[in-house]
Parts: structure tokens; sequence; C-alpha cells
């Protein structure tokens, strides 16, 4: 252990036992060392909590949502709260059931990733509700002005038109958008976005699925027909399988067309072809959320509004010039 934090083994010694004349840095790299190496911590080094955070969110299987959580938790921990991480998954517990038992549990606050209140078909009664309850909550991902809360999003429309001018710049013509259904607040922004920049008359070429690579993979097969040559997916899980399709008709990516995603997650460079995505700024907005969500805890109100994050485009190899 000693080797591991590159002090004395009567230093590790001194942090042990609580004695002082340590340094808070060496002390710190003696805890570090414990952790890495997996041994228990002693009672007197144990951070007390300062409470329990709630982190809901719709799933674990787009990696996208992990990634999220992970930055989400992170600053929490940072923080001295402890994350309670609740996930929704098909035939399991409602948004609502999970809330009710963050609040049995005695949760401090919530943090609601890509949640109802992007749903503009759900009943948003349901936060005005915890509010009244005095329960503090930020909302990542789809605005609705019907809530009364703080807001973090990427610029969902800025996301759309930059992947549509890029393939553009490269000489596609015929460009598709295949993005979640339409009731999504994300899916709407992306489809302003996309026509703001490909023209009203693109409208034709828009395809509203499921934000799944099956969704993605209908999707590209409809505007494949209609002789798109560039497709823009409203998420890289919806992208992998816009390529899918393009293989299945014996042409390549990016020879023949070329594929934009959108959320670029940890493994997404690592595609074949590594994947053109718009990147959210997951570090940013997580933080974002999590310092508007501790302030709402702490008694100091935050601005009930939009906290809009602008994206970025990241070039790699599923899009070329278009042939012709």
């Amino acid at each position: 252990m000693a080797a591991q934090a590159d002090v004395s083994e009567a230093t590790v010694s001194r942090v042990l036992n609580g004695k002082p004349g340590v340094s808070a840095a060496t002390r710190t790299r003696v805890v570090a060392a414990l952790d890495v190496l997996g041994y228990e911590r002693p009672v007197r080094l144990r951070r007390r909590s300062a409470g329990l955070v709630g982190l809901v969110v719709p799933e674990l299987t787009n990696p996208i949502f992990p990634a999220f959580a992970q930055v989400i938790e992170q600053v929490l921990a940072g923080h001295g709260y402890t994350p309670v991480l609740c996930c929704q998954q098909p035939g399991g517990a409602s948004e609502d059931e999970l809330v009710e038992q963050l609040e049995e549990s005695g949760v401090d606050g919530i943090v609601f990733l890509s949640g109802l209140h992007a749903d503009t078909a759900a009943d948003q009664r349901r936060y005005a509700e915890l509010a009244a309850r005095r329960v503090p909550f930020v909302l990542v991902n789809g605005f609705n002005e019907q809530v009364s809360a703080p807001f973090v999003s990427p610029d969902d429309h800025m996301a759309a038109g930059m992947a549509v001018r890029h393939l553009a710049e490269l000489g596609h013509a015929r460009i598709g958008l295949a993005v979640g259904p339409v009731r999504y607040v994300p899916s709407r922004r992306k489809t302003e976005g996309f026509l703001a920049a490909a023209g009203p008359d693109a409208e034709r070429y828009v395809r509203h699925t499921l934000f799944s690579v099956e969704g993605g993979h209908a999707a590209a097969a409809e505007l494949l027909e209609a002789g798109c040559t560039g497709i823009v997916c409203g998420s890289d899980m919806m992208a992998l399988g816009a390529i899918r399709a393009v293989r299945e008709r014996g042409l390549d990516v990016p020879g023949d067309v070329s594929v934009v995603g959108y959320d670029d997650s940890p493994l997404i460079p690592f595609t074949d072809p590594p994947l053109t995505t718009v990147r959210q700024p997951v570090q940013a907005m997580a933080s974002a959320a999590v310092g508007a969500l501790l302030e709402e805890i702490r008694g100091n109100p935050v601005p009930s509004t939009e906290y809009v994050f602008r994206p970025e485009l990241v070039v790699r190899g599923s899009t070329a010039r278009a042939r012709g």
C-alpha cells in the first residue's frame, strides 16, 4: 500500500490510525490506494454521506444513459451525496413507482434523465405534485413548458443542422432523417433543425421510428428506397441499424451511403466504420444538472428555465463525399 501511495509505511500507519502530522494531499493518496487495492476503509476514514439523491433513467441498453449516470454519480459523490440509480425496464416499475420508492427512501432530490417530461403525451402534473411535496428535482433532455423546474438539454436543433450541413458539404443532395417518435421533445427539435437546414421539401425524407437499432434499420430501409445517399439518425443506436440496412442491400458505408449518429457514447469510435456523430456534452450537462439540484437542496432556488448546451460534430469514417 505504501508503494501504491508513494509514501512511507510510517505515513500509511499514521493515516490509518488517524494520527496528525500528515498533509491533506498525502492522506488522500493513502485513502485512494486503499480503494485501488480493494481494502475496506477503516471506519474513521469513511466519509459520512451528505444524503441520498435519486437518478431515474429510462434504460441502460443504450450506452449514452450509463455514460450520463456515471458522470452524475461521480459529481454527486464528489459533493458527498450517495446516488441511488433507478432504471425503468420493460414490464418493470414505472417512473411514478420509482419516484415513490425514492421518496420512501428519504432522498434529498431527484435527477430525471429522458423521463416522462420529454413525452408530450404524458401527464405532466406528476412533476407539479412532486414539487408540492417539496422534493427538489432537475430534468435532463426534453424541455416541457408545463413543468416548473430547471431543465438541462443539448441543442437538438443545432445538432441536426450540423449533421445536414456536413453531408451537404460532402455533396449529398438527398439527405434523410431517421428519428424517434414525434411525441418526444428531442425528436421534434431534431426534426425542426433538420428541416431548417435541408429545406421544407425534405419533410418527405423524415421517418419517425423507435429509438433503437431496429428502428434505425427500418427507417433507413425506407430512406434508401427513396434514394437518400446521406442519413442523419436521432441516436447512435439508430445509426448502427441504418448501417446494417445499407449493407443488407449490398451497399457500402461510406462509399455509397453516409450515416451520421447522435450521442457519441464511449464505444462509438470503435464501430465499423467508426461512426461520424454529434456528441452530447455529457460532462458539462451532468455537472450542470447536479449543480442545479444541489442548489435546490440547499434552499437556493434555481430559475425554472432551460439551460441549453452546444453539441459537437465528430467526423469519423461513416461519412464521405457523395459519388458523382
